[in-house]
């Protein structure tokens, strides 16, 4: 953690400045962040579910397209693939 120390005369306000210039410099926020938003990688079987489930999902849409029953974008779009 970046130290800072209190100028003579300095305010508030440019000690906050300062402090928070060293942490951007230092690098320690976006390493921070890395660690908070880590998603864990899916496994092969994960992996594989999730490609035919949309594969499903496009087949479905497709069909819908054809026959008429689903236009090419709108709201409950998501609702009637689901059912």
């Amino acid at each position: 953690m970046p130290e800072t120390r209190r100028k003579p005369k300095e305010s508030f306000e440019g000690l906050l400045r300062r402090f928070n210039k060293q942490v951007q410099q230092s690098g320690k926020l976006l390493t921070v962040k890395k660690v908070r938003f880590y998603k864990r990688p899916k496994n092969k079987r994960a992996l594989k579910e999730s490609a035919l489930r949309r594969r499903k999902i496009e087949e479905k849409k497709e069909y819908l397209r054809k026959i008429g029953k689903l236009q090419d974008s709108f709201p409950g779009a998501k609702a009637i693939l689901k059912a």
